[in-house]
């Protein structure tokens, strides 16, 4: 009886928080402090669009080019491999995070983009958003969501940019050059709805490996440098919350705009506004908050990243998950992701200096102090908040009234 207990109780666990996916707003909030403790324990926050453009680097020297002599990448910094620095290994263990708990849902699938302008979206959408992430000098993790717990004033730039960058890709993205033809084919039988058990269950002993390895790894790397191990296990963490919860910021921006639905913007909120109590815990004890120039190029950088990642059809953390999930369209929005990203860097010397390096660098924390560097903080965010509580209404009471005179005119 007692072994039976233990057998459905695993099962109620890995249905409910293996196989099924995870609610959003808890999620984002875990995520949220994830973030807080990785930034305590590792002296940075976390990002993945900076390493993604060294990987850009690594790919142009094997062309002959001499990044590291590119004044980006001094600033950026561009030692040794992806194993050797901190975001690279958090990189790698969030892939096998995703790649974990995708496995563990049976979640893996080849996916074909529908239409080759899908692919076309996703090659230059990608580098719109890589290009215009890295002039930021951060995606919607370090120029936003890890951004604004940091006290850097060029995050609420790039924050309000990528919303209205966002809006206008939404609107670009719904012209009917976008609109792919819907073929309709003739069937004799139903396709079957059930998944094929034993492939469900191989793929979820393979997710457990492949999860039992990346900790493994973790946990021996603890032992030699406890940053770059505890770097791997935070990584881990952040890939299994983002495939389990879906968690992606273009869905965020772009269904405030066409949809009208705030939910995963909401979590987004409550998630930094968790954050940046711990954040500021961390500061006070003396850690350093990573602040960067507040100046045209947060903006402009903004506007190109929201405009991206619409037409593109996925963020940063959106393409990672979805790539290892199967769906190609993403892959190509990695690989305009680090195009994009290495352009940028190529030109930063000449784009850097009057877009970027001769702005102030503004901490909240030191302009207003600490106390009230926060309390402005949790007060734009509250801002935010109640924008977003009011454009939901008008955009549903907008459809109700369209709605209503729709049927008026049929009557």
């Amino acid at each position: 009886m007692n072994e039976l207990e233990v057998t459905m109780t695993w099962s109620d666990f890995k249905s409910r928080y293996l196989i099924g996916f995870w609610k959003p707003l808890p999620a984002v909030i875990a995520a949220g402090i994830l973030s807080t403790y990785y930034f305590g324990l590792t002296g940075t926050f976390w990002a993945v669009t900076g390493e993604f453009t060294r990987w850009g680097g690594h790919i142009m020297q094997l062309f002959g080019a001499e990044p590291e002599t590119w004044g980006y990448f001094k600033v950026i910094g561009f030692e040794g491999t992806p194993l050797d620095r901190i975001d690279g290994v958090m990189i790698i263990g969030m892939f096998a995070g995703c790649f974990a708990a995708a496995l563990w849902a049976n979640n893996i699938k080849l996916r074909m983009p529908q239409h080759r302008i899908r692919i076309f979206q996703a090659i230059l959408g990608g580098i719109i958003a890589g290009f215009g992430a890295r002039l930021a000098m951060g995606c919607n993790l370090a120029a936003f969501f890890t951004g604004i717990p940091q006290f850097s004033l060029h995050a609420w730039y790039f924050a309000v940019a990528t919303a209205a960058g966002s809006y206008f890709g939404a609107k670009f993205t719904l012209m009917p050059m976008f609109r792919i033809p819907v073929k309709l084919k003739k069937v004799s039988t139903a396709s079957p709805l059930t998944q094929n058990h034993n492939v469900a269950k191989r793929r979820f002993k393979l997710g457990m490996v492949i999860f039992t390895l990346a900790l493994a790894w973790g946990f021996y790397t603890l032992l030699d440098s406890p940053v770059m191990g505890f770097a791997i296990l935070c990584g881990i963490g952040f890939g299994l919350l983002i495939e389990r919860a879906q968690i992606c910021f273009t869905s965020a921006f772009r269904d405030l705009w066409i949809t009208g639905r705030t939910h995963m913007a909401k979590a987004i909120i409550i998630g930094m506004a968790v954050s940046a109590i711990g954040i500021f815990s961390y500061v006070q004890l003396g850690a350093t908050p990573k602040i960067l120039w507040a100046g045209p190029n947060a903006v402009i950088g903004g506007l190109l990243f929201g405009f991206g990642i619409v037409l593109a059809g996925g963020c940063e953390t959106g393409w990672m998950y979805r790539a290892v999930e199967g769906q190609v369209h993403y892959w190509w929005v990695g690989f305009g992701n680090i195009i994009g990203a290495t352009v940028l860097a190529y030109y930063w010397d000449d784009l850097g200096p009057w877009l970027a390096t001769d702005f102030d660098k503004v901490n909240l924390l030191e302009t207003f102090g600490p106390e009230g560097g926060l309390l402005v903080t949790y007060g734009l965010l509250a801002v935010a908040f109640v924008l977003m509580l009011v454009w939901e209404k008008h955009f549903f009471r907008k459809r109700s009234q369209k709605a209503s005179n729709v049927s008026v005119e049929v009557i």
